[in-house]
């Protein structure tokens, strides 16, 4: 039997409460150690009181942790703007890492971890989870077969309300920096819908573990709540190959709709209509084809990085993959650098004060009409529209504004 995996978890609230529970529930496996668990707030944990129990260590900083320990693997689930630095700190002390999505806030900060990853030999996966499905991975197959031909367009649209609690959930939520000035970027785009843009890169890379390469971006980022960045977005993308990328994403529509995706090819339409159903493949000679629901395995990152570390071989998503989505959202930053706020007269507030939610009047209409005729705001002449600016991402440097 091969050795277990010693494993770090950093970040135990959030996503990472997904990872400990299911690491302690499996805990008798025999394919992993949990090493220790590094969180600033471990108490606010709901299986704090489990770690305790078990044993398990805990520590303010990855720096602690590894002044005493180390890990095989190390899996990070701490806010965006620590995915850059806990990474390399994990590849510089040996071990592999699985880091949640998106891989980080700005492309330089990408840069560094792969540069980081190559000099320590030691693979870095990021965390969207529909790369590792089985759905995913066996649709990408058949387009890399060119089953459906070539790609022409593809688009997603993605509807999820939330309220004022989610933006109050921690001291960065909604925010373009943090309380130091550390770039976060958190928005629908690049945290809760993330995994919708990348797939659409995802899908068309070349080979089974790389992305589509954006060319060139232009956005549409408003604003509904009072938060310093954008919670509804609409943004046009072309690749390399010129295939037109769109997406459509809110927190302030009164519909809760998505993720609904169409991808148009020369020989047939690959579709979703909602949370957990299932991808199909319409052919244009009348064929039809099943992959499933890609939400069907949402920890099979996890497992796939604990075998990769006692196997070896490389992860499905890992950082070259995932930057195609950095890329293409710094870039629609650098589009429309000062965020539209919607005007008053079309936000209906509803609830409680602390749990108050506010949605804008026909937004779900405007963003269902721009999606079924693949166009944004602007280009329908939508009285609160404004148009972003073309940008150049072909030698994108760092963000903001690509420069060298």
């Amino acid at each position: 039997m091969k050795k277990p995996v010693s494993i770090v978890l950093v970040g135990i609230g959030g996503m990472g409460s997904v990872y400990l529970a299911s690491l302690i529930e499996h805990r008798t496996s025999g394919l992993f150690h949990l090493e220790g668990v590094v969180d600033p707030f471990p108490r606010k944990s709901p299986s704090f009181e489990a770690l305790r129990v078990l044993d398990i260590p805990v520590f303010k900083s990855l720096e602690d942790f590894y002044s005493r320990h180390r890990a095989d693997l190390a899996i990070i689930a701490a806010p965006i703007q620590f995915h850059g630095p806990q990474t390399c700190l994990a590849l510089s002390q040996g071990s592999y890492v699985l880091c949640e999505k998106p891989a980080a806030a700005t492309v330089q900060e990408v840069r560094q971890m792969i540069e980081a990853s190559k000099k320590a030999r030691r693979w870095v996966a990021v965390g969207y989870q529909w790369s590792f499905s089985n759905a995913v991975q066996n649709l990408k197959k058949d387009i890399r077969k060119e089953l459906f031909g070539r790609p022409r367009r593809m688009r997603c649209l993605y509807l999820w309300p939330r309220d004022e609690t989610y933006f109050r959930r921690n001291s960065w939520a909604g925010r373009k920096k943090d309380g130091r000035g550390r770039w976060v970027l958190d928005s629908p785009a690049n945290n809760a819908m993330a995994h919708d843009l990348h797939n659409m890169f995802y899908v068309l890379g070349q080979t089974w573990d790389s992305s589509a390469e954006p060319q060139r971006v232009e956005a549409e980022l408003y604003r509904a709540y009072d938060i310093p960045n954008f919670d509804t977005a609409a943004i046009r993308c072309f690749t390399k190959e010129n295939v037109e990328i769109l997406f459509y994403v809110s927190h302030a529509a009164d519909a809760d709709t998505g993720p609904v995706f169409s991808y148009e090819f020369e020989k047939g339409i690959i579709s979703l209509s909602g949370r957990n159903s299932d991808i199909t493949a319409r052919l244009s000679d009348g064929g039809e084809k099943n992959y499933g629901s890609p939400d069907r395995e949402p920890l099979q990152k996890m497992w796939d990085a604990i075998g990769l570390v006692q196997s070896g071989g490389r992860p499905a998503c890992g950082l070259e993959a995932a930057m195609s989505q950095t890329l293409c959202l710094n870039g629609a930053h650098d589009s429309m650098p000062r965020i539209k706020s919607f005007p008053r007269f079309l936000l209906i507030e509803k609830g409680k004060p602390e749990k108050r939610s506010i949605s804008v009047k026909e937004l779900a209409e405007v963003l269902k009409e721009c999606y079924d005729r693949w166009v944004l705001p602007s280009e329908l002449g939508v009285s609160w529209s404004k148009k972003g600016r073309a940008i150049d991402l072909s030698s994108y440097g760092d963000f903001p504004g690509g420069a060298h």
